[in-house]
This record gives C-alpha cells, structure tokens and sequence, in this order.
C-alpha cells in the first residue's frame, strides 16, 4: 500500500491519485453520507500535497481533486438541461466540465499556497486545513456565491452538524480539513488508520453533547399545511396540464380540518399575480379564510419578478417578498446583452430573460407563528443570507421548486444545507417543494415529518419552537474569517522560522 501511494510522486499517478482523493472526498455528501469515506479522500489529498516538489504540482494536483469532488457533488447540474433535451440537453456534459473544473480552481489555489506556506507537522495541518477552508469560504461569497456542498456538510447525517450552531458552517469545514490533514501526517499505516477513527469519532461525541433534545410543539401552535403539487418541470407548464396543477392545490387547501396557514411551493400559480386576478378568488375560496402563502411571477413594469405572495380572506394580496440572490443562468444572465446574441437564456423565467432582484431580506408577518423570514429556493444555501435578516425571525419559511434539479441528489443536498440554516440560527423551518423534499424541521436541524420526492399531497403540522439564539446567529463569519487569516498567518511564520 506505502509503496503504491508512493507511485504517485510521478505525474500522472499523482494526479490519478488526487482525483480519486477528489471523488471519494465527494461521497461524504449527501445522499451517500459517507464521511469515513470522504475524510480518507480529503486525507489521501493532503498526503499528495505534502509531497508535491513545488506549488505548481500541488495546484494541478488540487485542481485534479476539485474536478473529482465537484463532479461528484454537483452532478445534478445536468439536470436542468435534460428538461428539454432536443433544445439544451446538447449543453449538459459541457456544463458539468466547466462547473467542476471552474470551481476546481478554487481548490488548485488552495492547494497551491499550502505548499507554499507549509512546513512539516504540525504546521502543514494548519496550512492546508486554512487553505482549503479559505477557499471553501471565498467560493460562498466571491461574485454572486455559491456555497453548494461546502466540506462540513459531509457531516450533515450525523450529530456533529450541531456544532455549526457554534461555528457556522465554515467552522465544521474547517475542523474537517484540519482533521484530514491530521490523517495525512499521520501517513498511511497503522497510526494513519487509528487516526481517521478519531478523526471520525471525536466531531460525532461533541456533537451528541451538543445535540438538544427533541421538543414536542406546545398545544396553541399554528398548524401549517405544506403543500406539495409535484408538478414534473417539463409538464410545469404544459397548457393541458397546468390547470390540473393549480386545481390540485385548490383542492388540497380545501382539505378539513383547516389548518392556520396553508402554503403552496415556488411558482406554483400558473398566471402573472396581480391585485384582482381571478385565480386569487378561487384560492381564498378554497383555503375559506386562511392566509395562504405562494410562490408566483409577477411584473413591474418591464422588470419581472420570482416573488413570494401572502393571499389573505377575500383574495387580497397581504404582502410580497421578491427573491433577491438569484441564480446565475437560470434566473438571469450575466453579461445579458452579450449572452442574448449568442442565444442563451435562462431556465426559471417563462421569457427566458431572466428576473430582476428583490430588494434583500425582510420579515413578513403571516398571523401565526410570528415574524417569518421568507426564502425561495435557492437563497437557503446561503447562511449569510439568512443571517442578513432585519432582525431574528420566529421562524423559516423556504418555498422551492426542487424539480430543476431530478430526482436524486439535488433535491436532497438541498434539504440538506436547509437543515443546516435551522441548525446554525436555532429556529424550525417549514419547507415546502414542488416536487419534494416538503419537510417541516426542527430548531436542531431533525426532519419531524416530510412529504418524498415524487409524490403529490398536503401534510398537516406544528410549527416546532425555536431554540435560544445561538453563537453563529450572534457572530456571522467574521471571526471564523479571522481565524483562518491567523491560522494561516501562523503557519507561514513557521514555515519561515523552520526554514531559517
């Protein structure tokens, strides 16, 4: 085995190697979960750095490991494309190359510096354990972010999540990149094998001390129906189906016993709202006085919108929330004017063109629960944005539309990093999906009841309670930033100290 690992001081092995590390780090995330797996993965990554003959090798060897990891991660990034294969399923595999490969640099500058600033020892597992956690966070905040299957999520499954009520997300990956690079001084042997158990065991016993127990919701609290339509994107909007769609929630929210709150998934009206639309009458008269809350389009002028609408008696509209971190390509172009001549467009909004941005984060009062802070879709895998309330929230409402992203890991990472803002901030959320993952989830990140992919139906529930507020929900990030700035800091002074 040492003297197979030693092969990969040759180029091509060495890369081989570090993509292998990259893929099986990958298996940590959900829905495999397997972060034993993923630790050795990491662990076999920084082996490789420690013995890259300069900074360049070690950036190509991060870059191989980035690719292997983000394709294993982010696969589902095809998805989208497949909607209407004869039109853009062309794009797919050039879209998972250049999302792996693109974020694979990321983890080439990381690896690259560590070799750089690293000693030996203890103090390469600061330099790499602050390297990569760095760029993990760069990554969640450079451009318009995207802090999709961050390393600490490997340990979403487990009890050790709750340690990013503590730390944050960036936290939990710190501690793993540190502990993989602990396993990679140890080296491959006996004392390497005993190390990737502690490694594994130790963030699993802080977090069953961290973990509270579980709390039943008190009696007077709102029932929330969470409703699931599972319309599949490409019959979303078929004109021969989407009536079937929208009449499917009428019927659902008329379902008795009446719950306090009845919520319907992202874009799940059919119709541009407006005050005075008759869809808006036929769903007050189906929910017979309770507030409903959807996801829907609308326009403003010439600016359309991907809002969040609270649909009070009579067919008013309440309030609006309009999503402001959109996605990318698939809510707006970059660079429109020039992308539009080369005929790209993007997939959420109907006229391919793309939405506008809301104002920011905000609070909306539904009449039960309390202040709510509402997120569509993919503003929830970001803990920045959740923490960017106005002020502390009751609780969290996420609306989505799962189905861009199939039927396998997508739709479950999701859920995943929606677990982890629960966790991070100490409030419940109700989540509700188009096509699932619908799940109402408690202040510590448990999922209590959930409705699965693939399924149409209502689910009736008790907003859980929140917990006390927690240290992440006080600090934010900066002081994890800080941190790793010192860490890092540390680590090329005793570089320097130990060269001299």
């Amino acid at each position: 085995m040492v003297e197979g690992l030693r092969a990969g001081s040759t180029p091509k092995r060495r890369l081989a190697l570090a993509l292998l590390g990259g893929i099986l780090a990958g298996l940590g995330q959900v829905p495999f979960s397997l972060t034993p797996v993923a630790l050795g993965g990491l662990a076999l990554c920084a082996w490789l750095v420690a013995r890259c003959p300069g900074a360049r090798t070690a950036a190509w060897t991060g870059f191989a490991a980035g690719t292997g990891y983000f394709a294993v991660t982010l696969h589902w990034i095809v998805e989208p494309f497949l909607i209407e294969p004869d039109r853009y399923g062309w794009m797919a595999p050039f879209a998972l190359v250049f999302i792996s490969t693109g974020f694979a640099l990321f983890w080439a500058l990381a690896f690259g510096v560590t070799r750089r600033i690293a000693g030996t020892g203890w103090r390469f597992v600061l330099a790499f354990g602050a390297c990569l956690a760095g760029v993990e966070m760069l990554r969640s905040y450079i451009l318009s972010g995207f802090p999709w299957a961050l390393l600490g999520y490997v340990w979403t499954e487990s009890g050790a999540a709750q340690i990013a009520a503590w730390t944050g997300p960036f936290g939990l990956t710190l501690l793993t990149t540190l502990l993989a690079a602990g396993i990679a001084v140890a080296g491959p042997s006996l004392r390497g094998a005993l190390s990737l158990s502690l490694a594994w065991v130790l963030p699993l016993a802080v977090g069953s001390v961290l973990m509270p127990p579980e709390e039943e919701a008190p009696a007077d609290a709102p029932v929330i129906r969470l409703v699931q339509p599972n319309a599949p994107q490409g019959e979303k909007w078929d004109p021969d189906r989407v009536l079937g769609f929208f009449d499917r929630q009428l019927a659902y929210s008329a379902a008795t016993p009446a719950p306090d709150l009845i919520v319907w998934p992202e874009t799940s009206v059919p119709y541009l709202v407006a005050p005075g639309h008759p869809a808006l009458d036929a769903i007050a008269a189906a929910a017979d006085g309770v507030p409903v809350v959807l996801g829907a389009q609308r326009l403003d002028g010439l600016r359309l919108f991907n809002s969040l609408f609270v649909i009070g008696a009579g067919g008013g509209i309440d309030a609006i929330y309009d999503k402001y971190h959109l996605v990318p390509f698939g809510e707006y172009i970059p660079l429109g004017s020039l992308t539009r001549h080369l005929g790209l467009r993007s997939f959420a909004a109907r006229d391919g063109f793309g939405y506008a941005a809301g104002p920011g984060p905000r609070l909306l009062d539904l009449g039960a629960g309390g202040p709510v802070l509402p997120l569509i879709c993919y503003e929830a895998i970001f803990p920045q944005d959740v923490a960017a309330a106005p002020s502390r929230p009751d609780w969290l409402l996420q609306i989505t539309n799962d189905a861009w992203f199939g039927t396998f890991a997508g739709p479950q990472q999701h859920l995943a990093q929606a677990r982890m803002r629960t966790i991070e901030q100490g409030l419940p959320m109700i989540r509700v999906a188009n096509t699932g993952i619908s799940a109402v989830i408690d202040a510590a990140g448990r999922v209590l009841a959930a409705f699965p992919l693939g399924e149409a139906g209502y689910l009736d529930h008790r907003l859980p309670v929140a917990r006390e507020r927690t240290l992440y929900s006080r600090t934010g990030d900066l002081p994890l930033a800080l941190l790793l700035l010192a860490t890092l800091g540390i680590a090329a002074l005793a570089r320097r100290r130990e060269s001299s």
